[in-house]
């Protein structure tokens, strides 16, 4: 019992971390449970997209965010909401070729995509992941060497693509979706070079520490 409570003591983020992303998906089922669902499959679209695109972003929040803290712990919870992002990106594709769609291919191709072309960019999104969410173990970063460095960069594509599906499926030019585009666009500005030395020297002064200059946060993700 000792050896949980000192596990849990020593990595109390990542359990955090993991309990609130998975918080979405548990009163998305006890919402259904309870019947409070008018359309259940909209719902379940609505739900999983916007879960999907907060963990991402909050994915590409971490760098910067340690850069300025100086708080290195919080590159060990990117990982895990790098496959939080995957799994609710999984999801909320099962929702509409599944619920929707009945998982009819030539029902999907001559009504899903020919009416709801948005649907190809959320799903460039997800292929994207696909190889990210594989090659996210430590075997994979030591057999891949630099090159698993250059391969996860591309998330800052899958970003983008999340963010352009969005505003296309909502198709207003304020709300939401803008407002994710707007942040992704700030996330993604954080990871130039200049930008990254400026946060972490500014975190530096705000902490009160010396002039010497602090190593940059790796930017991964």
């Amino acid at each position: 019992m000792s050896g949980i409570v000192e596990a849990a003591r020593q990595r109390w983020l990542w359990l955090i971390v993991n309990i609130a992303a998975a918080l979405p998906l548990v009163f998305t089922a006890w919402d259904y449970w309870r019947g409070d669902f008018i359309d259940p499959i909209d719902s379940f679209t609505i739900r999983t997209g916007q879960a999907a695109i907060i963990l991402l972003l909050l994915t590409l929040a971490v760098s910067p965010l340690a850069n300025l803290t100086g708080y290195r712990k919080l590159i060990g919870v990117r990982k895990s909401l790098g496959l939080w992002t995957f799994t609710y990106t999984v999801l909320h594709l099962l929702v509409f070729v599944g619920l929707e769609y009945g998982f009819s291919l030539d029902f999907i191709l001559k009504d899903g995509l020919a009416k709801k072309p948005y649907i190809i960019v959320g799903s460039l999104a997800l292929l994207i992941m696909v190889p990210l969410a594989i090659t996210s173990t430590k075997y994979w970063m030591k057999r891949l060497g630099r090159n698993w460095k250059r391969l996860h960069k591309w998330v800052y594509a899958a970003g983008i693509l999340a963010a352009i599906h969005y505003i296309w499926v909502v198709k207003i030019p304020v709300g939401k979706p803008t407002l994710y585009a707007v942040i992704l666009a700030v996330l993604l500005i954080a990871r130039l070079s200049p930008v990254r030395r400026f946060l972490a020297n500014t975190g530096r002064r705000l902490r009160g520490g010396k002039s010497a200059k602090p190593k940059p946060v790796p930017t991964d993700a």
